[in-house]
């Protein structure tokens, strides 16, 4: 390459003091187009509603009711078709835990809260006409759902997440309303909690009354000790549930109304409108030095 290239290559570069004096300028220019991203920005975060975040924190259950008592009959018991499935020996305590934590975000669950509730009308304050108690959409199709809802709140309203090295489970409810953030959340605790404590009843129920008739069919004395050992596990289980508010998820920390807002932030999306406005200048003053040089 000649010294001529060299000096054409070397003309055609931007240097920066080429942008800093171009800044320096129009610096009146810079000036007003960053106040104005900042002020853009203020004026979004003060016409955005605000909305609060609430979370409550628990811990999943994770020993199976009466499986301490079974001893060394777990053998025993795995002889006779049924019982051992009946005693608990197949559920340990992350299949517990794992049902706690699933029920608690499954759309069944947000869909039966939504609808004993009546929250569609709050979830979708802007199309309901209070007045009319009716919708405002025309369209059959448009019209607000319960699985709708059920998709929407899963998807933008509440989040569950689980620690890994604790195994703590959180679930955090974002909404317009700080209160109502914090009653959802604590009532879908509480509904998951007695939909489990409800199935387990049930099951306790079922199982019970099908060693009853177990029991009563033989009388060999080491069949009838296991099946009453498993009964005794059985009666212990139901006992519990009916007794335990918190039978599958143990509050650690319910979730309150918060005081200050979580959206938007505005000191913070004002500093984010100053230097999108400042590096909007920078890349006009960029582009402006590189093509008067090409030009």
């Amino acid at each position: 390459m000649d010294a001529k290239t060299r000096v054409l290559i070397q003309d055609d570069e931007v240097s920066l003091k080429e942008v800093v004096r171009l800044l320096q300028r129009r610096k009146w220019l810079v000036a007003l187009v960053t106040l104005a991203f900042g002020g853009l920005a203020a004026l979004v975060a003060w016409v955005t509603p605000n909305t609060y975040r609430a979370s409550i924190i628990v811990a999943a259950a994770t020993n199976t009711p009466g499986s301490g008592q079974m001893g060394g009959l777990g053998a025993v018991v795995s002889q006779f078709s049924g019982l051992a499935s009946l005693a608990g020996l197949a559920m340990g305590g992350d299949s517990r835990r794992a049902e706690s934590v699933a029920v608690l975000q499954s759309e069944a669950l947000v869909e039966d809260y939504i609808r004993d509730n009546h929250l569609l009308q709050v979830l979708y304050a802007k199309e309901w006409d209070a007045r009319a108690q009716r919708w405002k959409i025309t369209d059959p199709e448009k019209i607000p759902t319960v699985w709708k809802a059920a998709q929407r709140f899963k998807r933008s309203i509440a989040n569950v997440s689980t620690e890994t090295k604790t195994g703590l489970v959180t679930l955090t409810v974002t909404w317009y309303d700080a209160k109502l953030a914090a009653k959802w959340a604590n009532d879908l605790v509480a509904k998951t909690n007695d939909r489990l404590r409800g199935k387990a009843i049930v099951e306790s129920d079922r199982n019970i009354a099908y060693l009853n008739i177990e029991a009563a069919k033989t009388d060999v004395v080491g069949v009838k000790t296991a099946i009453y050992s498993v009964l005794q596990n059985e009666i212990s289980k139901e006992m519990l549930a009916r007794g335990s508010d918190e039978y599958a998820l143990k509050v650690v920390d319910p979730a309150v109304a918060p005081e200050v807002p979580h959206s938007p932030q505005p000191v913070m999306w004002v500093a984010i409108g100053l230097f999108a406005g400042m590096l909007l200048c920078v890349t006009w003053a960029f582009v402006s030095v590189a093509w008067s040089k090409t030009s």
